[in-house]
């Protein structure tokens, strides 16, 4: 079944619509929304995508998310990603957006904040494992390993707003 997502400019705003598949392939401007989740004592949840899953497969990352469809907001997107990749129905907060040129890039990433205080249900095609995490652990856990490039730099910018 083909993607269809919203080609963006450097502004992201809409110039067509496209096949995520070609986009991603082109290198067109696209959206993501993405999710970070936190827990009730504040950790934040990390994971480790699937080994079959692309791209990326086996690094970690701390966003959950997933392409924007046509005509779906950034928030509708996220909590629709949420859903599929966790099992979990709740409402996400818009955070920040950024323009990520690393990875699959270029791509604007949207993303929100979630609390978290059911269990989850990974899909296993998406997440292999899960674990939540302090901001001190996860400072420390960002630079070390296979880390989603995206989600590398989503956690600075989200972490450096908490230290403001």
């Amino acid at each position: 079944m083909r993607e269809l997502i919203e080609r963006v400019d450097e502004h992201d705003r809409v110039l067509e619509v496209v096949e995520r598949s070609e986009a991603v392939r082109l290198r067109w401007m696209h959206r993501i929304a993405t999710t970070i989740c936190r827990d009730p004592t504040g950790r934040i949840l990390v994971l480790r995508r699937a080994d079959g899953h692309v791209p990326f497969p086996g690094h970690y990352d701390v966003m959950v998310g997933g392409g924007v469809g046509v005509g779906e907001s950034y928030e509708d997107a996220a909590a629709r990603e949420l859903l599929e990749e966790l099992g979990i129905g709740v409402s996400v907060g818009f955070l920040f957006k950024f323009l990520c040129q690393e990875g699959i890039g270029p791509v604007w990433f949207g993303v929100h904040e979630a609390l978290i205080a059911e269990p989850l249900a990974p899909d296993p095609s998406e997440i292999a494992w899960h674990a939540w995490l302090t901001e001190l652990q996860l400072r420390k856990a960002v630079d070390r390993g296979p880390f989603v490039p995206a989600g590398r730099e989503a956690v600075r910018r989200y972490l450096g707003r908490s230290a403001q």
